[in-house]
């Protein structure tokens, strides 16, 4: 198999140079497969795995089909979770796909560098939120609220919203959406003390009912804040908002070589930026994870009875598990806020909040790796594989009414999706260790 596996991905190049496509890209993925679940040497496989790496960047770069996209991710998820690969291996392959494969399909395809984007907000948010449900036990509906407040924070005083109700030279230049970032934490973080305060009382499904409640009540008072003063502009949303100015990293680009236009500066950028933001959340969440809070959490998610008789304050802790969760999050909103440049209640509905949900729970409550491949699947699954298929079936099957279009079923998909997870893979698609061996146990 080691053998089959490694001729192969090395027979995949070919394809991918000559014909790269759809039909190719599906052809790596069933030879990844191959390696992936079939027994191999560790190093055969970690050289099976690198000449699959270069032939989807390949494939990409010369077509920049976004199936390319879905088979870099299966080879982070196989250097992620497939035993006995060497760490150097690991971390030099996951830092080419990051920072060369995906750049390199991004100049051929725009869309890719808004797929990474996107997948970057939502995987912080994810691991924000599998703070709070993974590693406490608290089921939160409503933390998109977070990821909305972040947004605004940035979004009235980095447009000129401020000029209505604050008098000073706004909007604000874009260099200090870097400072907001951190203002956005601290609001967020204050705002999970007054969500969590009331609700964290409670427990199962009333903790849940009323952050549900809660959420929707940020959504709606974003909504509805356009008068008597005029906060957020209500249901029309808050544009332009300020980008930061980027002139050093077009200079940077220049000398290595790379020409950047318009169209593919600030995507690259932020893009960058996402994966900075992700490397810090995820050491954080690592080192929170081994701290004292973390196996605290840990404790009140098995057992609160017993954790609180072993002495640990369960309020307190609960809460500031609550307000890390919602810092994540808003600082991922003003990022969100800057990239988009624009802002309306309409990104932090109820099902964005599910979505999020949805993610850590596919991934696997509590697991790190987990949580970003969850936020990868749907992400990929929502703007591209439903939309993709959506104008397969418009342009090749016209006599189907509009009706049964597949991208207006995300929540029927959401919703199968979950079903089949706790049906065939309760624990998740990565499991945390702990869950893992609770899952063999049963």
């Amino acid at each position: 198999m080691s053998a089959l596996g490694l001729l192969l991905s090395l027979g995949y190049l070919g394809p991918a140079l000559l014909f790269p496509g759809a039909l190719t890209h599906l052809l790596g993925l069933g030879v990844l497969a191959l390696v992936a679940l079939g027994r191999a040497d560790p190093r055969a496989r970690a050289l099976a795995l690198t000449f699959l790496t270069l032939g989807f960047t390949l494939s990409l770069w010369k077509s920049g089909n976004t199936l390319g996209l879905i088979g870099l991710v299966g080879v982070l998820v196989a250097l992620t979770t497939l035993p006995r690969i060497p760490l150097w291996i690991r971390a030099l392959l996951g830092l080419a796909i990051l920072l060369v494969s995906v750049p390199l399909a991004g100049f051929a395809n725009t869309f890719i560098f808004e797929l990474g984007i996107q997948i970057g907000i939502y995987a912080a948010m994810a691991l924000g939120l599998n703070v709070v449900v993974g590693m406490a036990g608290l089921l939160d509906l409503g933390y998109a609220a977070f990821f909305a407040v972040g947004a605004y924070t940035w979004a009235i005083f980095g447009s000129p919203q401020a000029r209505n109700f604050l008098q000073g030279n706004f909007p604000l230049p874009g260099e200090y959406m870097y400072l907001f970032m951190l203002v956005a934490i601290v609001t967020t973080a204050f705002t999970g003390l007054l969500i969590g305060f009331p609700a964290l009382r409670l427990r199962g499904d009333y903790l849940a009912i009323v952050t549900l409640g809660l959420g929707e009540v940020v959504r709606i008072l974003a909504n509805n804040l356009d008068h008597p003063i005029n906060f957020t502009n209500g249901p029309q949303g808050i544009t332009p908002v300020e980008r930061p100015p980027i002139d050093w990293f077009r200079d940077l680009t220049a000398a290595l070589g790379l020409g950047l236009d318009r169209t593919t500066d600030y995507q690259l950028f932020f893009y960058l930026l996402v994966l900075l933001i992700i490397g810090i959340v995820v050491l954080v969440n690592l080192n929170l994870a081994n701290s004292r809070f973390g196996r605290a959490w840990t404790a009140i998610r098995e057992d609160e009875i017993a954790a609180r008789s072993m002495g640990i304050p369960l309020f307190p802790t609960k809460l500031i598990a609550f307000m890390t969760g919602a810092a994540f999050s808003g600082a991922m909103g003003v990022i969100f806020a800057a990239q988009r440049t624009f802002v309306s209640p309409e990104s932090f509905t109820l099902l964005a909040s599910i979505t999020i949900l949805a993610m850590v729970i596919l991934g696997g409550m509590g697991s790190i790796p987990g949580a970003i491949l969850g936020a990868a699947a749907l992400t990929i699954l929502n703007l591209d594989l439903l939309k993709t298929f959506s104008e397969f079936v418009r342009t090749n099957l016209p006599q189907i009414p509009s009706q049964v279009d597949p991208a207006k079923y995300e929540r029927l998909v959401f919703g199968l999706v979950l079903v089949l997870m706790m049906i065939f893979r309760p624990q998740g698609l990565i499991p945390e260790r702990r869950h893992r061996a609770e899952m063999e146990e049963a």
